[in-house]
């Protein structure tokens, strides 16, 4: 299979990422993590399987992650901690948003 034809592969887990809304990759870039001249280059990875990062997700309409260990936001400065949830939770939102809209891919960061 060409490598167009395989779609969003996660790095860790090996299976699609069929849905913007649980990729690590468009999170990572809505909320300005990663650079969009880079956005192709880079692996993509389910939010699940990235808990360091998912676990800062705080909405009614996502099962919260866990993430064991010396990155659980339980062990992080709180003022971080809230900060970190404030970006994540509005670039997961901002996700949920852009798949309702025909938005070119320049207009999905967060503002």
């Amino acid at each position: 299979m060409a490598k167009c034809d395989e779609g969003y592969i996660c790095e860790v887990c090996g299976k699609d990422v069929a849905a913007i809304t649980d990729s690590d990759l468009y999170l990572r870039y809505v909320i300005g993590m990663v650079d969009p001249e880079t956005l192709h280059t880079l692996r993509e990875r389910h939010l699940r399987c990235n808990p360091a990062l998912g676990q800062f997700i705080v909405d009614d309409d996502f099962e919260a992650i866990r993430c064991d260990g010396p990155f659980d936001k339980r062990e992080l400065d709180p003022e971080f901690v809230k900060q970190r949830e404030e970006l994540v939770t509005r670039g997961w939102q901002r996700l949920r948003e852009v798949v309702k809209t025909k938005l070119p891919i320049v207009e999905y960061p967060l503002a």
